[in-house]
């Protein structure tokens, strides 16, 4: 065989050697390239690789993380609930629940702009964490939580059950659903290797999935057909107030429901011990009331506060309303409903 001979210029030999005087090493042949790089893209395709835990189960948090969230959020709620100023705890609260608390500290810091002169300090206390495993971000975990704020004309006792949500590890828990419940309310929540099990959104086996309630929800609301909805103050009831109010002396009053699942309004599934779903889901709705001729709507202060244009005979509110439901294989129950008037326009 004829030996092929170099036609271009030789380097010179000083250019083959490093400043530590070593000789550099002859480059790897292409074809080893080649191979490694195809075997690495087999074992990233196979799942044998991860880059940056994107495709690994990770806790949510710790249980030490989960208590310190939960601490913060506590200590910047009663910072702003004190001074009824939104942004000492507008960086600790996010979604459905973080628009109405906004909202009504907004409202409140004008109308008693000093601050709340009936101010008590929130106590959050015996806090049982359900932390998930789940790849990627957002993260996600649930306190059921004791809490100081009873009330006599609700259950003797009551547990603040906090959804907390972020999307990287440099962003702070935020509070992003609030569900305030008696404590036999709350399911036994299925657990795997001391971890709360996630529902994926679209899961079958369940009477309506978690990303199909909220347009499930506003439809009942606005025909009230059979469906998988029990009876109960959030459904049937809630329907028959609305009823009752949408025709009174001087006032028509409608109602308008949409679903929200964008960002932080994406509802949240974790299973149950009896095979369920206890799912947090969000809604907006409009409530306009128009007055007979000669005659305004009434507006509170907490509402006019929040208030753009001039109410002649109509003012419509917005609110923001957050949802906790057990579903099952046959029906979905609601156990909470938080809302509150995020804005309001007259007319």
């Amino acid at each position: 065989m004829r030996r092929l001979r170099r036609t271009g210029p030789r380097r010179p030999a000083d250019t083959l050697v490093r400043a530590t005087g070593r000789p550099v090493r002859p480059a790897r042949p292409r074809t080893f390239l080649a191979a490694a790089t195809a075997a690495l893209l087999a074992l990233t395709a196979s799942g044998c690789v991860t880059v940056h835990g994107e495709q690994a189960l990770i806790p949510a948090a710790t249980p030490a993380e989960a208590q310190q969230a939960l601490k913060d959020f506590t200590a910047a709620f009663n910072a702003a609930d004190q001074a009824y100023d939104p942004t000492r705890d507008a960086g600790r609260v996010t979604g459905a629940f973080g628009e109405i608390n906004q909202a009504g500290l907004r409202s409140r810091h004008l109308t008693n702009p000093g601050g709340n002169p009936n101010h008590r300090p929130l106590e959050l206390t015996d806090a049982k964490f359900a932390i998930p495993r789940e790849a990627g971000w957002p993260r996600w975990f649930v306190a059921d939580t004791d809490s100081n704020r009873d009330t006599d004309s609700g259950p003797a006792d009551t547990r603040w059950v906090l959804v907390f949500v972020r999307d990287g590890a440099a962003q702070p828990w935020q509070a992003a659903y609030l569900s305030i419940l008696g404590p036999d309310r709350i399911p036994a929540l299925k657990r795997e290797a001391g971890y709360a099990v996630p529902v994926a959104a679209g899961a079958t086996g369940l009477a309506v999935a978690p990303k199909d309630l909220g347009e499930r929800y506003v439809s009942f609301l606005k025909d009230g057909q059979p469906g998988p909805f029990a009876p109960g103050p959030h459904t049937t009831e809630w329907r028959a107030e609305r009823k009752k109010a949408a025709n009174r002396p001087g006032l028509v009053t409608q109602y308008a429901d949409q679903a929200e699942s964008r960002a932080h309004f994406a509802p949240l599934a974790l299973a149950t011990e009896d095979g369920g779903a206890l799912v947090f889901f969000a809604t907006r709705y409009f409530e306009r009331q128009t007055a007979a001729p000669g005659y305004r709507p009434k507006v509170g202060p907490d509402v006019k506060a929040l208030l753009t244009g001039e109410v002649k005979s109509t003012v419509t509110k917005r609110w923001v309303s957050s949802q906790t439901v057990l579903v099952s294989s046959d029906k979905a129950e609601v156990l909470s409903r938080l809302q509150g008037v995020t804005a309001a326009e007259g007319s």
